[in-house]
């Protein structure tokens, strides 16, 4: 299949596949034309891209296990749980950086509303 309609199957814009490709997450066979044609696989492999995305990875840590996971259950892939952990010990860092700026921006509302009254 053309990039056009793997870009159709997947809901992924045709900048973003050539951008996968260029990342090494996908492989077209190129055509004496120079087109891109894609095997009927690639649409596995790009929503499983896709969903990497969407737990937050970067399409460098997908490009660690890529392989490994199309080929065998993440389960039994060692790069998996490490990064899985790391990234979730990100989250919780910004979510207490998040927290505290949160937290002082009450203070700071409920200082200037004090203030605001008090000139009353």
């Amino acid at each position: 299949m053309k990039i056009g309609e793997l870009a159709e199957r997947t809901g992924v814009s045709i900048r973003s596949l050539r951008y996968y490709e260029r990342q090494g997450l996908i492989t077209p066979l190129r055509k004496a034309n120079g087109y891109r044609e894609y095997s009927p696989l690639a649409v596995e492999t790009v929503e499983t891209i896709k969903l990497y995305l969407n737990l937050g990875l970067s399409t460098e840590e997908i490009a660690g296990f890529l392989n490994c996971v199309l080929m065998k259950k993440e389960a039994f892939c060692a790069e998996v749980m490490p990064l899985y952990r790391s990234k979730l010990e990100d989250i919780e860092r910004q979510l207490l950086q998040l927290n505290q700026i949160k937290s002082n921006l009450e203070e700071r509302i409920a200082s200037i509303q004090q203030e605001q009254k008090e000139s009353e």
